[in-house]
């Protein structure tokens, strides 16, 4: 794989596998680029809440909007420009505010094989 620039406009977004929630993913990389890691996009409508046991480690970096990260006893709120690192093994509950967020991310090892 050589060097490749991405935006939001490159991917096209998915609701995320095995839910109803209005929140949607899209990879630019993935495994069939032949790289070790994921890197996309995600959109979180307005009020949507995703639990999940991460399958991956995974980074979040949002983009825009704000949202929070709860697992166990630790809830952090995260916004523009700030990152969250949800470990593989971890169960975490990711909560939108009300103007929904923009997020980008990186997980390694692929998410999408992960989970199958």
């Amino acid at each position: 794989m050589k060097l490749q620039k991405f935006a939001i406009a490159d991917v096209t977004l998915e609701r995320t596998p095995g839910t109803e929630a209005e929140i949607f993913v899209g990879n630019a990389v993935d495994e069939r680029h032949g790289g070790p890691i994921t890197i996309g996009y995600g959109r979180y409508a307005p009020n949507q809440r995703l639990t999940e046991t991460m399958a991956v480690d995974d980074v979040m970096i949002v983009l825009a909007g704000r949202l929070s990260v709860a697992a166990q006893e630790v809830e952090v709120g995260a916004g523009p420009g700030e990152i969250v690192y949800m470990p593989k093994g971890e169960t975490v509950t990711i909560h939108a505010h009300e103007e929904g967020a923009l997020t980008a991310y990186v997980t390694y090892p692929h998410w999408r094989t992960a989970r199958e």
